[in-house]
């Protein structure tokens, strides 16, 4: 399809245009219930197919997360990122080839970092990393190239707006009256309202790990992944008003309930939070707002992490062109408002109002704490205030982001329910329509005191899949007992753990075209959703350009085969103490690298190998740089004449990358040789990602 400039073809308030007055329904074969980036992908799938759509959502702004803050896209392997999703992106990277985009700052100054691989692929002509408005203009070019009628500020009637004969939909109302009558109706929404309201099984909450056979599911006590747990800090932190006195009651935000027992589900749901647009450009920055009730004791736990030591304040200031952040929760305390959303996923549209102010509150007086109270180091406190708001996004909103991140709500119960167990491929995925890729993660679930009286924080999951795996149709598709005329490709089929990958912005994407493609298909053969033939979905979804099966290496790696020498890689290594799998650092070999994770638990990796000759050899260490490496990784090498340790800055770029050199040594053919990378007195993260041994002449006769 053809592109145009992203700001040529703003559609002016469409809603306004759009509106209707209580009467007949208006018609359509497909109304798509939502305006996130699912809702429009999904309504472009349609239009381009000849059948009439319409999206009628609650929101002013289209494209929800996408456009809402999170420029700073969780993408996973990119190569399976494919039809309209992808088309998104290039669609992006068309607007930022122009001079004139970058005002604020330079391409050249704005670099290439990016999600684990550059930001900017010349050669794919995509960009995965952007402004908000930038994201949202996209949006409206596609509402506008496929005209595409939009009903904003339309609020479906939750009781009694649904109106269904047998099986089917047959219409839904809006509490302003207004009505809409479909063939097939798509819930693109994150907190799967019309699924609710028509009738369809869903689940809120996390399942416990024997429901689906999961490990990762359920309540997970004990569990600390990331840095965003109090383990990171070198004294533990009383929860108590007056330390170590329970009697003096607990500080604001932390639950006096107990955690639940390990494995066992609850009714908890991951933390919320607002991916805030932050800038240092002082022509753009607005300074962070004191909010209304501001009371500094609801910070009192932050003022004492950072008395214990903790600095990482910008770690999670992940930057987007023209000297803006998508600014994300990092830390034991930080924007994610944990424990303050768990009736969000049912409540009425009013309580939903004041959850959502809430956290605004909450994450505005986080700012202004850290930037104005006197328990803050000086040089964070005087580096924090040079930052603010961006002037130029949200401009209708006080610059502040019109989608709270809404990392979980409701979760259907389909035709198949997506678990752990397809995404770690221990088991096929059946009839798949999409792929997705990411970790598995999910946010902290819960704030509480443990048994020894201190406060932890609890949820916080991050297991990889280890490449790409497969969505099944399935799983945006409902009981056919239940409606078989819906599909909901945003809150999905799935349990709580496996939803922490697929919740990913381009899976939604992907899946709102899958389910656009299913609604088709659907019209056009007369048939329910659900018995429209597969075949005939797999085949008009791989000629748009949807991936459905991947069996390359996984994006942003370097393939096994293609290195030279004999090359062990992380995978082979003996692991001794916690090691995690990533792929958030760009330039890995195979599938990925491992840390040493966030509790500083001594850790050693054991590369070994049968050298085929006795020789010199060159010995190399793999590893991805990044500014929270270790600066003297302890990796020993074992040789003919003994051991040498070198230690390795891993803030830098190795030599010859992705190798650095640890120097040439003797080794015999009848020993095993070994190297051995320590995390012991590491000063940050230690990562591994492979040994080479170069052979560079035969040894001298003992």
């Amino acid at each position: 399809m053809g592109v145009v400039s992203v700001f040529a073809c703003l559609l002016p308030d469409s809603g306004k245009a759009l509106c209707q007055s209580p009467g007949q329904p208006r018609r359509f074969d497909v109304v798509v219930y939502g305006g996130t980036s699912a809702a429009v992908i999904a309504a472009v799938e349609v239009k381009s197919t000849g059948q009439s759509v319409a999206i009628v959502c609650p929101d002013k702004h289209l494209g929800g997360l996408t456009s809402g803050g999170l420029g700073w896209t969780d993408t996973g392997n990119k190569a399976v990122i494919g039809g309209l999703a992808r088309d998104f992106y290039q669609r992006i990277w068309q607007h930022y080839d122009q001079e004139e985009a970058w005002k604020w700052q330079t391409r050249a100054a704005y670099g290439n970092r990016g999600q684990g691989n550059p930001a900017i692929d010349g050669k794919q002509k995509t960009q995965w990393i952007f402004e908000p408005h930038v994201a949202e203009a996209v949006f409206e070019q596609y509402i506008t190239q496929f005209q595409i009628p939009v009903f904003r500020d339309h609020w479906l009637d939750r009781d009694t707006g649904v109106r269904k004969v047998d099986t089917r939909i047959d219409t839904i109302t809006m509490l302003n009256g207004a009505e809409f009558a479909g063939k097939v109706f798509i819930d693109a929404t994150y907190e799967g309202d019309l699924m609710a309201a028509a009738g369809v099984d869903y689940h809120v909450g996390r399942e416990s790990q024997q429901q689906y056979g999961e490990q990762w599911n359920g309540i997970q006590t004990g569990v600390l992944h990331h840095r965003h747990h109090f383990g990171v800090l070198p004294d533990k932190i009383s929860p108590y008003r007056v330390p170590e006195d329970p009697r003096s009651g607990l500080l604001p935000r932390i639950s006096p309930d107990p955690p639940g027992e390990f494995g066992a589900a609850d009714q908890r749901v991951q933390a919320y939070c607002f991916r805030l647009c932050m800038t240092d450009h002082p022509d753009n920055r607005i300074p962070f707002p004191k909010p209304e009730g501001y009371d500094p004791q609801q910070y009192e736990l932050l003022g004492r992490i950072f008395a214990a030591g903790w600095r990482e304040v910008f770690s999670k200031f992940d930057p987007i062109p023209n000297r803006k952040t998508d600014t994300n929760n990092h830390g034991p305390f930080s924007s994610d408002n944990i424990g303050y959303n768990y009736d969000y996923p049912e409540a009425s549209y009013q309580r939903r109002q004041e959850i959502i102010q809430e956290h605004r509150r909450y994450q505005q007086g986080l700012l202004y704490f850290m930037c104005t109270d006197p328990r803050i180091p000086a040089d964070l406190q005087k580096k924090l205030k040079t930052w603010g708001l961006a002037a130029d996004e949200f401009v209708d909103n006080d610059h502040w982001p019109h989608q709270i991140y809404v990392r979980e709500a409701r979760r259907m119960r389909g035709r198949h329910v997506m678990t752990e167990n397809e995404l770690l491929k221990r088991r096929p995925t059946p009839q798949p329509i999409g792929m997705g890729s990411y970790t598995i993660d999910s946010h902290n679930v819960q704030r509480y005191v443990t048994p020894e009286g201190y406060v932890q924080n609890e949820g916080d999951i991050g297991v990889p899949t280890k490449g790409p795996y497969q969505i099944s149709l399935g799983s945006i598709q409902p009981r056919e007992q239940q409606a078989a005329n819906l599909l909901v490709p945003v809150a999905v089929s799935s349990s709580h753990i496996a939803f922490g990958s697929i919740r990913m912005e381009p899976v939604f994407m992907i899946l709102g075209q899958s389910a656009g493609a299913n609604a088709v298909l659907a019209i056009q053969l007369d048939l329910p959703v659900q018995q429209v033939p597969y075949e005939r979905v797999e085949a008009r979804l791989i000629k748009a350009g949807q991936v459905l099966h991947y069996d390359g290496p996984a994006a942003g790696g370097i393939s096994l085969k293609s290195v030279e020498g004999i090359v062990i890689d992380d995978e082979q290594a003996e692991r001794l103490g916690q090691w995690q799998h990533s792929t958030a650092t760009g330039g890995w070999i195979h599938r990925g690298y491992l840390h040493d994770g966030a509790a500083k638990q001594e850790a050693r990796l054991r590369f070994q190998t049968d050298l085929p000759a006795a020789a010199k050899y060159r010995v190399e260490f793999a590893y991805p740089p990044l500014e929270n490496r270790s600066t003297a990784t302890a990796v020993t090498i074992h040789h003919r004449d003994g051991t040498t340790t070198v230690h390795v800055n891993q803030r830098q770029r190795p030599g010859n990358a992705p190798f650095e050199s640890l120097g040439e040594f003797e080794f015999s053919a009848d020993r095993p040789a070994i190297v051995e990378v320590s995390n012991k007195d590491a000063d940050g993260y230690v990562v591994a990602d492979a040994v080479r041994w170069v052979a560079i002449s035969a040894a001298a006769e003992q």
